[in-house]
């Protein structure tokens, strides 16, 4: 049905779709548990309300991504995660301990609800920091030196500074009052550390990689990609903008913060893909070396074909059921 090449590129794409969608999906819902207030219970049970009825959505896509990692691509799957065995075990403990704590805190006695609250923040806390330190590794091409475990700890804080962003946005959309200024706050101050943190990758993945370096500033390659960042830049002035506005604009626009940050993480998303690209581990094995026997992949894409718009389609239809404003654990 389709050349070997061809099913390689489309179980990449697939991929990569899902990892754009967990990151954005998910990163929001973790962003709102690392800035769950211990403090102040009204507004807790308010920011869990929010993301009650899409977390466990949210995480599908990340099981779907590294599915096809490992059907697609057994040999990087393999690879990929024998470097990571230690902060893929801590994501996996940290997402158990917010599954947990999520159930728990709406059962447990009143006296024993901050405990939960604790949990669960320390777990979306130790899931980012684990995603962006394995980010950082990969970044790094999975390199043992000084360097590459500096800049996996400084992308460790980059990611928990940009799923709290993109959370804050979030809690800015579905929350009013109080809460909502708190939001707007936790925007500015977490916005500033997450563009920074893109500006640090975007100069040092081109010296450590040269490939990358090649890809970026060639002609004519440079007049198109270079717009990624000044789109982003722009992205984060006009998003600025809007959040100091927004406590006068009686709620009007309050989408649009949101809106920005999920096309700021889109636009870095495709910066690193065309980075890499055909590579799936950096400067080590690409994606035509590493893709499963083509009869395996055509066998495969029918199940994918109908698994992944089955995911999407459910995912699309929660956000519609439970969209609006979220008030005391109910939507409107």
């Amino acid at each position: 049905m389709f050349e070997e090449n061809t099913l390689a590129l489309i179980f990449v794409s697939l991929m990569g779709f899902s990892i754009l969608l967990y990151a954005i999906l998910d990163g929001y819902d973790l962003g709102v548990g690392i800035m769950l207030p211990l403090d102040q219970t009204d507004n807790a049970d308010t920011m869990i309300a929010s993301i009650g009825p899409f977390w466990d959505a949210n995480e599908t896509w990340l099981v779907l991504a590294i599915g096809l990692l490992l059907i697609a691509f057994p040999a990087a799957h393999s690879y990929i995660f024998k470097e990571l065995y230690l902060p893929t075990a801590v994501l996996l403990i940290s997402l158990v301990l917010r599954g947990v704590a999520f159930d728990f805190r709406a059962k447990a006695a009143f006296g024993h609800k901050p405990t939960w609250n604790k949990v669960f923040k320390t777990g979306s806390l130790l899931a980012s920091l684990s995603q962006g330190y394995m980010l950082g590794m990969y970044v790094m091409g999975f390199e043992s030196t000084v360097a590459a475990y500096f800049f996996s700890v400084l992308s460790a804080f980059g990611v928990a500074a940009a799923y709290s962003y993109i959370g804050a946005c979030w809690l800015i959309m579905k929350t009013e009052g109080e809460l909502q200024i708190q939001a707007v706050a936790w925007a500015k101050k977490s916005g500033l550390i997450c563009f920074i943190g893109i500006i640090a990758v975007s100069f040092v993945n081109p010296l450590i990689n040269p490939g990358v370096y090649e890809k970026w500033f060639t002609w004519p390659n440079t007049l198109l990609v270079l717009t990624l960042p000044i789109i982003c830049f722009a992205l984060f002035i006009f998003s600025l903008i809007q959040l100091k506005q927004l406590p006068k604009m009686n709620d009007k626009g309050c989408w649009r913060p949101f809106v920005a940050a999920v096309i700021i993480f889109t636009l870095c998303f495709f910066g690193l893909a065309f980075s890499f690209f055909p590579y799936i581990v950096p400067n080590k094995l690409t994606i035509w070396e590493t893709a499963a026997a083509p009869e395996s992949l055509s066998f495969l894409l029918w199940g994918t074909l109908i698994v992944v718009p089955v995911i999407f389609s459910y995912t699309a239809f929660s956000y519609r059921v439970f969209w609006g404003k979220v008030r005391e654990l109910r939507y409107y």
